[in-house]
């Protein structure tokens, strides 16, 4: 195995790139931001007179190993990871609650039989739900940002805590709308044809692809820095 320093800048950012998980555009910034610091720190030995191979070795010295900066690293991911997860959810949260009402106005069995108690519960449930979203969405969104910006032990803790409860949430949302979609369907036929629910259930769909998306990113970042085996 080689020595220490013998590892150059490209090495070392593949090193510190392998243990490194998470949105795949954050963490690509990530490392771009190493690379210009490094980059820098070669250009500033070379100026002072060292060959580039030495001022790379430096440079790299001073840069730190990648079980040293793994872990600051990925907690930025994490932080990144849990915002854009949080404004998902946040701006999903807030059109579900608003035009859940409006996929209905209108529609013919508006005015028959009213739907049965269960049913009813599950639908005051599913608002339930979403408001809670909404609540761990401002506060996931809040640390995130707080955790960017500031070292305090705490707030990854907090966000992370904040992230599983919306990760957890969002689980539950989806099961409760797609019960209430399912339990709809079965008691008017209609419900099928009716363009308003035929319009919601694909931007559904499509706003649920994001969000599962979103949330593998934070549960990947959230599990910290690989170690190197």
């Amino acid at each position: 195995m080689r020595g220490y320093e013998e590892i150059h800048v490209d090495e070392r950012l593949r090193e510190l790139a392998g243990q490194l998980h998470g949105p795949a555009r954050l963490k690509a910034d990530l490392l771009t931001e190493a690379r210009h610091a490094l980059e820098d720190a070669v250009e500033a030995y070379r100026e002072g007179g060292l060959p580039v191979a030495e001022a790379e070795r430096r440079a790299v010295a001073e840069f730190g190993t990648p079980a040293q900066l793994a872990p600051g690293y990925q907690a930025e991911l994490a932080a990144g990871a849990l915002r854009g997860l949080a404004l998902r959810a946040l701006a999903v949260a807030a059109v579900l609650m608003v035009g859940g009402d409006l996929t209905w106005r209108g529609a013919s069995w508006s005015d028959g039989p009213r739907p049965p108690e269960g049913y009813l519960l599950l639908s005051a449930s599913v608002n339930g739900i979403w408001a809670v979203i909404a609540g761990l969405a401002l506060a996931g969104l809040l640390l995130g940002l707080l955790a960017a910006r500031y070292a305090t032990p705490g707030l990854p803790r907090l966000a992370r805590a904040v992230g599983f409860g919306l990760t957890g949430g969002l689980a539950a949302g989806a099961a409760a709308g797609a019960a209430l979609f399912g339990w709809s369907v079965h008691l008017w036929d209609a419900a099928l044809t009716w363009p308003p629910m035929i319009i919601g259930a694909v931007l559904v769909s499509a706003a649920w692809f994001a969000l599962a998306r979103a949330a593998r990113y934070w549960l990947l970042s959230a599990r910290g820095p690989r170690v190197a085996g």
